[in-house]
């Protein structure tokens, strides 16, 4: 599982921004699909195999200019309050 910090320093697209600025992270969440597409989607998952493990997309939203993208991760995942700490900072918590 990896721990994913709620704030991340990345690059933004944005024509406004264009730098390093700070971003906000959040799971994407797929919408209500409308009646047509539901149909299509039964007779598609009629065909399909299994798949092992489902993708994971997160969301970044630009902190100065709000502009939202995303990316995909391939791995279990949860949404932690600080950035990343070592294992013994891990287990010594944990011990409390």
């Amino acid at each position: 599982m990896v721990s994913v910090p709620k704030t991340k320093n990345t690059y933004c697209k944005n024509k406004e921004c264009r730098k390093y600025t700070l971003h906000k992270v959040t799971q994407y969440k797929k919408g209500k699909d409308s009646l047509d597409a539901h149909k299509e989607s039964v007779n598609y998952d009629r065909k399909q195999s299994a798949k092992t493990t489902k993708k994971i997309v997160l969301t970044l939203q630009c902190q100065s200019c709000k502009h939202m993208s995303q990316y995909a991760i391939n791995m279990h995942f949860e949404i932690s309050g600080d950035k990343k700490k070592g294992i013994k900072h891990q287990i010594k918590n944990s011990l409390l």
